[in-house]
């Protein structure tokens, strides 16, 4: 992964608990750095999408 900027995060809260996002906890979805107020917020949701994106590879 390369190094993210919180500046270039398209979000201020997280998306699971509705807290500032921090530094330490971003990621890149669909080509956009996505933020999470804590490294388990931000491994919940890159789990979540590795979960989809199989299921969408198996065809469900």
């Amino acid at each position: 992964m390369t190094d993210l900027d919180i500046a270039d995060c398209i979000n201020e809260t997280c998306p699971w608990s509705g807290k500032p996002v921090q530094a330490d906890s971003l990621t890149e979805y669909d080509g956009k750095v996505v933020g999470f107020c804590n490294t388990g917020c931000r491994d919940k949701f890159e789990a979540a999408i590795r979960h989809f994106e199989r299921a969408a590879a198996a065809g469900r």
